[in-house]
């Protein structure tokens, strides 16, 4: 930037506020089209159900180490063309990208484990800078807009994403059966286009936004003091999870308890759906390959959900408080997986993710608005870093643990796992609402800017 940055934001254009958010599409994309399909390629390529958790091993692992670094290095980077987070947006891309091209080329379950690694390091690389770019750019009375805008690319990445193996199925005609060690071509189809979306739109919001240099004056000091090498970075990680805000605990617990319940239905929904519902019998069958796409898309109808529902959410949080807005959006999405189990007509799906897109869209937005006010402001990327440890743990407890149950307790019943996660999703909501202590008041000004914090929050 030609003049010097005072430290007072200005206020930023509909369109400039829909350049920086565009990325996050891309983003979203990216993480949508491996939720929908990763179980149903594992499944082509010869896994049994009991083998699916151990396979999504990796991405709770790469969210684990590479997001707290992450927020660490892209609170203390600055470049004088490229910005602060832009580098990270940029390269995650690139990288995340490449391996979406090659994964529906995989040959063997290792081949497609290890890609769905690199798509998962590199998705967390572009993912994790966005959180604080919001902040960074707007000042405080457009935070809201910004978000919102994050919201909406959040549900349209997240819809289009979802539908695209039944759009190429149903619309364009492309083969949604393949032989046993081969990916259909609407799946293959399905992540090309993924791909192109994920590096054009961050590139988009990498080359039409700016980043404000820092505005306080003994930035390079703090930087030169606190970057002290790899043991450094460590270090500091490390004190601020043993100096974790009290708040931030108890916030931490309840989603400590949400997302397996989200990590099962992205595991087993849509081959639930090809065996259960449609009752098809093996991922050559025509009927199975029917009811993953049709599954797929009820995921996209509650992408829709989510930011329809979002628009309201504020207002449903003023007038019933958070904790008591989020643990009823929690039951309505462990109600939504549990009743799958009822469905007799393929479209009662749609109903049932309806309580699944109301309870994402409180959980992209109310833990952040319960933790609002209690993070340091220097330290807010390396503590949502650490946030989502609680995310990941409970995955990759998962990954290595449910598998046995699958095989021994649930007799590779994915419907049954499903239920399960509902389960865990209301026994979430009751904590939230045992454990989460809010003021009876809070001023419109606080209330409002604080619920409408909508992040993504994501390390499969």
């Amino acid at each position: 930037m030609s003049t010097a940055y005072t430290g007072i934001k200005p206020k930023l254009t509909l369109a400039q506020i829909i350049n920086m958010s565009v990325g996050f599409f891309g983003i979203q994309f990216g993480w949508d089209l491996q939720r929908a399909n990763m179980g149903r390629i594992y499944e082509n390529l010869g896994a049994n159900p009991d083998q699916i958790p151990l396979l999504f091993l990796a991405a709770p692992l790469t969210g684990l180490l590479v997001q707290p670094v992450i927020g660490y290095m892209s609170d203390r980077t600055w470049h004088s063309k490229w910005g602060r987070r832009r580098p990270y947006f940029m390269i995650g891309a690139i990288l995340s990208s490449i391996a979406l091209v090659f994964m529906p080329h995989s040959g063997t379950l290792f081949m497609a484990a290890g890609l769905l690694w690199v798509m998962d390091v590199f998705g967390n690389v572009s993912m994790e800078p966005f959180r604080a770019f919001v902040t960074d750019k707007l000042p405080d009375s457009q935070v809201n807009r910004g978000f919102i805008m994050q919201s909406f690319m959040i549900g349209l990445g997240g819809s289009i994403a979802s539908a695209l193996p039944w759009v190429f199925k149903n619309i364009f005609h492309f083969q949604n059966t393949a032989a046993k060690g081969d990916i259909p071509d609407n799946v293959k189809l399905s992540f090309y286009t993924g791909a192109f979306f994920f590096l054009s739109a961050v590139l988009y919001t990498v080359f039409t936004s700016k980043e404000y240099p820092p505005s306080d004056l003994s930035y390079k000091d703090k930087v030169k003091e606190s970057n002290k090498g790899f043991g450094g970075g460590v270090k500091e990680i490390f004190s601020a999870l043993v100096n974790m805000p009290k708040r931030m605990r108890i916030v931490s617990l309840i989603q400590f308890f949400t997302w397996p319940g989200l990590f099962l239905m992205w595991f087993y929904y849509t081959t639930a759906v090809a065996v259960n519902v449609f009752h098809g019998t093996n991922a050559s069958d025509p009927t199975y390959a029917e009811g993953a796409d049709f599954g797929s898309l009820t995921l996209a109808y509650y992408s829709v959900v989510t930011f329809l529902f979002a628009l309201i959410l504020p207002v449903i949080a003023d007038k019933l408080g958070r904790k008591l807005t989020h643990s009823l959006c929690l039951i309505c999405g462990g109600a939504g997986l549990i009743s799958v189990s009822w469905v007799t007509n393929k479209y009662m799906l749609y109903g049932c993710m309806t309580g699944v897109g109301i309870a994402w869209a409180s959980i992209l937005s109310m833990p952040y608005a319960m933790l609002s006010g209690s993070l340091p402001k220097d330290k807010v990327g390396i503590y949502m870093g650490i946030f989502n440890f609680f995310i990941v743990l409970p995955e990759i407890i998962a990954s290595l643990g449910f598998g046995w149950l699958m095989k021994n307790v649930l007799h590779n019943d994915r419907l049954l796992a499903v239920e399960v996660g509902g389960g865990m999703m209301i026994f979430a909501a009751f904590v939230c609402y045992i454990f989460i202590k809010e003021k009876k008041l809070a001023t419109e000004d606080e209330t409002i800017t604080s619920t409408l914090e909508i992040r993504e929050e994501r390390s499969v």
